[in-house]
């Protein structure tokens, strides 16, 4: 059984209020993308990567690889419109068995701890799958201008990436989201509409997603601090 990674980076980084996809911007002098693969590259477990972007963007993608070396990336491909997209094409690009693990996780979250990583690879090999979440900690509560109703937090998640599902299953549950129309915020989604049982392993603050100018400069703070 291998284990191959998909990035999904097709992200614009408009509400970064950069121009420029926020996977690519600097931190530090190394762009956000390059953390994320130095934690990848770091990960026995993991065999190939396989990043899913902007056609534009491949060449700046190559870049980035020769400049550190990386060595587990398998290919570049065309991201598509939505991410499922972008993950399909990624997925029909591997040489995989149905049973290798597919792991996919978010360009625009590059603070992705390699114990964290270890651990969602783990509870995948055991248990067929797994979903890096983090249990949420403030009162969960809904409403629309005003409160409609309290959620009991003990049972409340945020989801992250990594999510690790194994190939067949992955494959079958985007082409049925294609198939009757469905889009899907993350691959659980999917997942999970068809019926699967999914497997919660903990997430991490760090691994929170870069989406606006303040989360960049939290990173540099974090980098500043931890990756020194």
């Amino acid at each position: 059984m291998k284990i191959h990674v998909i990035i999904p980076a097709g992200g614009k980084g408009i509400r970064s209020g950069s121009s420029t996809p926020k996977q690519y911007l600097k931190v530090l002098g190394k762009e956000l993308i390059f953390y994320l693969l130095e934690t990848l590259e770091q990960c026995k477990a993991i065999d190939d990567i396989t990043i899913a972007a902007e056609k534009k963007y491949h060449k700046k993608i190559s870049s980035i690889i020769k400049k550190y070396n990386f060595t587990k990336i398998y290919c570049l491909v065309e991201g598509g419109k939505e991410r499922q997209f972008s993950v399909y094409n990624a997925l029909l690009s591997l040489n995989a068995e149905d049973d290798d693990l597919i792991v996919v996780h978010d360009a625009a979250r590059p603070l992705l701890p390699l114990q964290t990583l270890n651990q969602a690879i783990k509870t995948a090999t055991q248990k067929g799958n797994a979903v890096v979440a983090l249990g949420a900690k403030d009162t969960i509560m809904i409403g629309d201008k005003t409160v409609k109703n309290y959620l009991d937090r003990e049972v409340v998640f945020t989801v992250q990436t990594p999510q690790i599902f194994s190939y067949k299953i992955l494959l079958a549950a985007i082409e049925n989201a294609i198939k009757k129309k469905i889009l899907g915020t993350d691959e659980s989604t999917l997942v999970h509409k068809l019926g699967k049982k999914i497997f919660i392993s903990e997430g991490s603050a760090f691994n929170f997603k870069v989406t606006t100018g303040d989360d960049i400069n939290i990173v540099k703070g974090i980098i500043s601090q931890f990756k020194k």
